[in-house]
């Protein structure tokens, strides 16, 4: 039981997978019971999110002390916060959440808390949107895993 739980909280601390990867895995093939996949990998995503937004501020701060990098900060990344402000302020933390929610790889926490950091979201707007995220993905993995599962079962008894 140790096991299969150790495995699933790493798989969805993976970065590109996360829970898009863990709910499958747990449920196929550690065959465990889905109510609880889905409970552990929701806890451990929403868990995630703001260790990740926090590290990378604090990688980014002690990286910018390096001149070079510094100043390429400041003419990239503030300017482009200067200009997208307004688009920050429209969507907010719901597109945000949008974007950490779709389960595809390449969205989830991790992207989202590089994209909230890029754009200057405050952390309360993107652990707000984090959790909305998480909901969003989650449930829409779990939905179309107990799915295909049930539509395999329906045409292997067929033939």
């Amino acid at each position: 039981m140790w096991h299969n739980l150790w495995q699933l909280i790493l798989v969805t601390f993976l970065p590109f997978l996360e829970l898009r990867a863990s709910i499958p895995y747990g449920i196929l093939k550690l065959n465990m019971p889905w109510f609880e996949v889905y409970l552990i990998c929701m806890l451990i995503n929403v868990l995630l999110a703001p260790f990740v937004y926090y590290m990378l501020h604090w990688f980014v701060d002690v990286v910018i002390k390096i001149p070079f990098i510094g100043r390429l900060y400041d003419k990239i990344v503030l300017r482009t916060q200067r200009r997208i402000h307004d688009k920050v302020e429209k969507y907010g933390e719901w597109g945000l959440a949008l974007f950490i929610g779709v389960p595809l790889p390449g969205s989830g926490v991790y992207t989202g808390a590089l994209a909230a950091f890029l754009l200057g979201v405050p952390p309360r707007k993107f652990m707000i949107a984090a959790i909305w995220g998480v909901l969003i993905a989650g449930t829409a993995v779990l939905i179309v895993t107990l799915t295909g599962i049930e539509s395999l079962q329906f045409f292997l008894k067929k033939v």
